[in-house]
């Protein structure tokens, strides 16, 4: 069995990863909540669950998984979380050979004629100001990975609209901000969890980052 370690697992991504992750041979997903009460209410009362605060737990705690998953949320104010959260994990995964799977952000695709980051132009949208640290801090986040060359790790970026909804078809990219025949960029956190079990199964990319959108319904 495959030990897979959740962090926000009762998050709007972690939620639909675990219960994914739960219903597959030879995956054992354990999440790593804040709160325990709240983790059950959305995943059952049978989830099996590490309840604490990711940065207080120790590495005694954390490597007795073969893979973690960081699907951490925060408020924006606070972003430079994501960041701080990567470093533990990289250094974490150094020292007990786990590997580790990074959900990104959008903002740190390239996008238009001119190949910009999408978190530029999301910086010009009124009352931005507002949750854009974000995306900033998540490209950070990727700016740091990059530069791992030690770790197995890969990082997930979701098209420009990441909502909660079903698995559908899907088309995967690298670094470019991917849009459907209908002209949406979106991804539902159903084909983001298929694409992350699938990948924890039969592993294709490795110290890189990819995107994903839905193609179909």
């Amino acid at each position: 069995m495959i030990k897979v370690g959740i962090i926000g697992a009762s998050g709007m991504a972690g939620r639909t990863i675990y219960k994914l992750a739960a219903a597959t041979q030879d995956l054992n997903p354990i999440g790593i909540v804040r709160h325990e009460k709240k983790a059950k209410e959305v995943l059952g009362d049978d989830a099996q669950l590490l309840s604490s605060d990711i940065f207080a737990m120790t590495d005694s705690l954390l490597s007795r998984f073969d893979v973690i998953i960081d699907a951490f949320g925060t408020n924006p104010a606070d972003a430079d979380r994501h960041l701080r959260l990567a470093e533990k994990l990289i250094n974490l995964a150094r020292k007990n050979k786990i590997r580790l799977i990074f959900i990104l952000g959008a903002g740190s695709l390239q996008t238009g004629e001119d190949e910009h980051l999408f978190v530029d132009g999301l910086e010009k949208i009124p009352a931005s100001s507002s949750w854009i640290n974000t995306p900033r801090q998540q490209l950070k986040e990727l700016q740091y990975l990059e530069t791992i060359t030690d770790v197995d790790w890969v990082g997930i970026s979701p098209a420009a609209t990441f909502e909660p909804g079903p698995a559908a078809s899907y088309q995967l990219g690298k670094d470019t901000l991917l849009y459907n025949g209908q002209g949406e960029s979106k991804v539902t956190t159903g084909t983001m969890a298929e694409v992350i079990v699938k990948e924890i199964l039969v592993p294709q990319f490795h110290q890189e980052r990819f995107t994903v959108v839905n193609t179909g319904k």
